[in-house]
């Protein structure tokens, strides 16, 4: 029986689509996979001001807290942590902090900025009081891996690099959801480490992310993006990021973990809120990565169409290229991201990415909430 024109069509189609997701996969994601940290012929030891802003976290504080604090780093540092217009007990556990640390220093803010929406503002505040040049940010609901996360974190500067992206994952906890959180979290990694180490820095997590006090003066910080309430850390990177100054630390001991969501619909509110601000990012970032989504979306109706209206061999034949492809670079990167338990899962969880699309294409053009906590 001969082929008609749009048979044809949807096979062309979906090899394209194979095309561009193992071109992705091989070029970019595989950048992460086989990482390997340059040999420095010298390592200095930088003084760092890690800067945690919180508002009402007093459990996260007293619970995460101690653990940026009693990092193991030969040089000076401090810890800034802004506690923004709080009504909990989280000057009370910072008092006490600060009695036992004494390298703590706690900025108390008991006015809301007016036209400053967001976290920006006490972040801000923040790196203003700060003492040192190299700045290392993280959030009050998360922990460093390790007793050396500052020291792999500075690490990563050298002569022209001004910005360090690490990694912000997830704590591990039973039951589908954490499986979802965490994924997405991995996915997302996988792909701004990945642009990183391809030249293409696009952004970065507040969760664990550091750069240069001269790079955020210089810039007249958040001036640009104090509109939007998100995108103190994405969008000041996807400004100031350059492939000559941005360096990328994947290792295990540099990773910081946080407390995932546990209900569908406050990880959903999370994520809608983070992706109001995809709109603002270069143009040239938006459409590489709005390329690599709609491919990844497109893989599966593709397939499902080319099995029933051209050949299931051809289709077969497409789907198993790119698994092979794709597996053995995902095995690799959780391995070094230190989520390789979610390989046995990664189709399951790459079809589920489909329906996750469906779910949060909206939030592109969602107004996005002014308040960041």
């Amino acid at each position: 029986m001969p082929l008609t024109n749009w048979e044809q069509i949807i096979f062309y189609c979906f090899a394209a689509v194979t095309a561009i997701q193992v071109f992705y996969y091989s070029w970019f994601f595989s950048r992460v996979a086989f990482y390997k940290q340059k040999q420095k012929l010298k390592s200095q030891q930088h003084p760092v001001s890690v800067i945690v802003c919180a508002r009402d976290e007093d459990e996260n504080l007293a619970r995460n807290l101690p653990g940026v604090l009693v990092q193991t780093y030969r040089s000076t540092y401090e810890v800034v942590a802004v506690n923004d217009n709080s009504v909990d007990d989280s000057k009370y556990i910072l008092q006490e902090l600060k009695k036992t640390f004494k390298s703590l220093n706690v900025v108390e803010l008991t006015q809301e900025a007016k036209l400053i929406s967001g976290k920006k503002y006490p972040l801000s505040i923040g790196i203003k009081e700060s003492k040192h040049e190299v700045l290392l940010l993280t959030d009050a609901d998360c922990v460093p891996a390790s007793e050396y996360w500052i020291q792999k974190m500075q690490d990563a500067y050298d002569d022209d690099i001004e910005i360090v992206l690490g990694y912000g994952a997830y704590h591990k906890r039973p039951g589908l959801l954490n499986k979802l959180i965490r994924f997405e979290s991995f996915h997302t990694g996988l792909q701004y480490l990945s642009y990183a180490l391809a030249g293409i820095p696009y952004m970065g997590v507040g969760r664990n992310l550091s750069y240069k006090k001269d790079l955020f003066l210089r810039n007249k910080g958040f001036s640009s993006i104090n509109h939007i309430p998100s995108g103190d850390d994405d969008l000041f990177i996807n400004k100031v990021a350059t492939g000559k100054n941005t360096a990328v630390i994947i290792d295990p001991e540099a990773i910081t973990r946080s407390n995932p969501k546990i209900t569908w619909r406050d990880w959903r509110k999370q994520k809608a809120r983070h992706y109001t601000t995809a709109k603002f990012y270069k143009r040239k970032h938006k459409f590489l990565l709005g390329l690599y989504t709609a491919t990844q979306f497109l893989f599966y109706p593709l397939l499902a169409a080319t099995i029933i209206f051209y050949d299931w061999r051809f289709a077969v034949g497409l789907f198993g290229l790119r698994v092979l492809v794709q597996g053995f670079v995902l095995y690799k990167s959780m391995k070094k991201m230190e989520e390789q338990d979610l390989w046995p899962w990664f189709l399951a969880l790459d079809i589920w990415m489909f329906l996750y699309y469906i779910i949060f294409f909206p939030s592109l053009w969602r107004k996005p909430r002014k308040t960041w906590n």
